[in-house]
């Protein structure tokens, strides 16, 4: 099992024509081996003065304002090019998440009121105690970046690991998670594994207990049914477990293998796939956001792609 270079070239092709700059620059450094420097140009483009991101770089809210959810897509971007900590880009950040940073709950508001005043999926609809919807979604990941780029006894660090404590009681405290919030963990555990020592010298359990903890809500969450694959908007395998060093992979590599296989069927002639979601409103505005999810899709699915080694 194979993605053809024809098909690979066609998507290609529709990336360089249709979709944004920021998903051409990705698909080019992760595909083509250019620099970072574009990611980071077109990256730069959705920052604010604050150094908080916003300006629709998800597409499913287009509010121009900074907010930690629109943060938190830019810092995945940085993490994926491997940028470094010095990047003008990544101090702004940084400055934003430390002042944004709500010391009571511990969290960064995932959803504002801002997201009201523009397009935007009914999901992104901000109304009083929408917070207890989303949890540490994308809170646990903030957390991460505050971790990962900041000197290691520096104030933004400090914020990091008391978001990570908050973080982690509420990891041990629930039976089920969502997927998004179930990746921020899984991400945040990366990030924990490289600071496996101070990790050791602040907290009464292992890296070993967490990652089980994780992995046992991933695998509530995941939707094992092929039959229910193309039916609305379901968590599946691959979304989960991305990689064959996953630590679910040989537990459930058939099933995985199917979901590729399940991504090479649904890959249109075009060389992109179709959302399988809808605003319900807005459509002018949701028929251009689902042109850029096409783009985004198209990167990621390719990035899993090749982690399962099937690029020619």
């Amino acid at each position: 099992m194979k993605i053809s270079s024809e098909k690979f070239q066609q998507s290609s092709s529709w990336i360089k024509r249709n979709a944004r700059p920021l998903e051409a620059a990705r698909w080019e450094y992760l595909f083509e081996g250019t620099s970072r420097d574009n990611v980071i140009k077109y990256l730069s483009a959705f920052q604010n003065d604050d150094g908080g991101f916003g300006n629709g770089i998800e597409p499913d809210f287009w509010s121009p304002y900074s907010s930690p959810m629109a943060t938190w897509v830019a810092g995945q971007i940085l993490m994926e090019i491997e940028a470094s900590s010095d990047e003008a880009v990544v101090q702004s950040m940084l400055k934003y998440l430390a002042n944004t940073y709500q010391k009571d709950s511990g969290m960064w508001s995932s959803v504002l009121p801002e997201y009201n005043q523009y397009p935007h999926a009914p999901w992104w609809h901000w109304e009083e105690g929408v917070q207890d919807n989303w949890m540490f979604n994308p809170s646990a990941e903030l957390a991460a970046f505050l971790v990962y780029w900041s000197p290691q006894h520096s104030e933004t660090a400090q914020i990091g690991w008391s978001v990570i404590e908050k973080a982690l009681n509420h990891l041990f405290s629930v039976d089920e998670m969502d997927q998004h919030e179930i990746n921020n963990y899984q991400r945040l555990l990366d990030v924990l594994k490289l600071h496996e020592t101070t990790f050791t010298n602040k907290f009464p359990y292992s890296l070993n207990e967490v990652s089980d903890v994780i992995m046992s809500l991933a695998e509530g969450c995941i939707e094992w049914d092929v039959s229910a694959w193309s039916t609305g908007y379901k968590p599946l395998p691959l979304d989960l477990i991305a990689s064959p060093e996953h630590p679910l992979y040989e537990k459930y590599s058939d099933l995985v293998q199917q979901n590729l296989l399940f991504y090479i069927e649904t890959l249109t002639d075009e060389g992109t796939w179709d959302v399988t979601w809808n605003w319900e409103s807005y459509p002018e505005a949701f028929a251009i956001a689902s042109r850029y999810w096409q783009g985004i899709l198209t990167v990621d699915r390719y990035k899993i792609f090749q982690s399962f080694g099937l690029l020619s």
